[in-house]
């Protein structure tokens, strides 16, 4: 029953219809005859959660801002991009990281722990499936909670790289304008400007968050993995998802050359709507907990 009492955060989810009950029959239909369903998240999922996406009509970034994520080269390449990214991600992250699972990350947990969902692969950084206790599972493009050096691999927590800040930073302030999808706000340069970075601890490398920026590829291992996931797999549920980006639709054209059957759970067109089985316009949060 905890399941039902959490109230949406709908700030960054588009508008929509509620439920059709006729779709929630056929996705019902869908996930009963599944015996090994491959579920594969988006940013959809998480807007209920109170984080923006990217790509939605009106309320993602994209329309609203004509800010863009940081690029893997710039972040690598540059000593006064990566100041830039850490000062914006040191005031966002207090926020960014309290972000608590919502209905939806609740029944895909559920799912798995009843044995219906066989793996699920999340495209979100934000670590809200983990927090909603989902264990099968693969972040495809990392985790903001997880923070490594370029130059010796050494791991550590984002709460410990924020320590660190802190003692670096005693006496830096800024006011925070706005908080895009992966856990940055809007600062100005000025604000920016004498905010210290730390280096890895162990060998003085290039600290960068465990995530996939944009212009940087998923490693072929993971890759592999995923595949060998969905050809065990029966069928597979897309939600939140437009699939814009190819790391992510890639499998979802696996899955169509397997022939399984495709249901697509998201607001607003998606890439898959042409080979879906089933397409349904609603938000997760709502439709998912109708499932049995």
């Amino acid at each position: 029953h905890s399941v039902s009492r959490i109230s949406p955060n709908l700030a960054f989810v588009p508008a929509c219809l509620p439920p059709d009950p006729v779709e929630v029959e056929e996705l019902q239909h869908f996930v009963s005859n599944s015996k090994r369903l491959f579920v594969m998240t988006g940013a959809g999922i998480s807007t209920e959660s109170g984080i923006p996406d990217y790509r939605s009509e009106g309320v993602g970034l994209y329309a609203r801002t004509d800010r863009r994520p940081i690029q893997h080269a710039e972040f690598v390449r540059s000593a006064s991009a990566r100041q830039r990214y850490w000062a914006r991600n040191f005031v966002g992250w207090p926020q960014f990281s309290s972000h608590q699972p919502n209905t939806a990350h609740l029944v895909l947990r559920d799912w798995e722990k009843l044995g219906k969902l066989h793996w699920l692969v999340t495209q979100n950084v934000d670590a809200l499936h983990t927090k909603a206790g989902s264990q099968r599972m693969t972040e495809l493009h990392g985790c903001t909670h997880r923070v490594f050096c370029l130059a010796c691999g050494d791991q550590i927590l984002r709460s410990e790289l924020q320590e660190r800040f802190e003692a670096l930073n005693p006496t830096w302030k800024a006011e925070a304008f706005g908080v895009a999808p992966d856990g940055d706000v809007f600062l100005t340069d000025e604000q920016v400007r004498n905010f210290q970075v730390p280096a890895c601890s162990k060998c003085g490398g290039i600290l960068k968050p465990d995530v996939t920026f944009f212009g940087d590829t998923v490693s072929r291992e993971k890759v592999n993995f995923v595949h060998q996931r969905l050809a065990e797999s029966d069928s597979m549920l897309v939600a939140g998802s437009s699939m814009q980006v190819y790391s992510g639709y890639r499998f979802a054209l696996a899955a169509w050359e397997k022939q399984l059957p495709i249901a697509i759970l998201n607001i607003g067109p998606t890439r898959l709507d042409h080979f879906a089985s089933l397409k349904l316009n609603s938000r997760c949060g709502e439709l998912l907990p109708l499932i049995v």
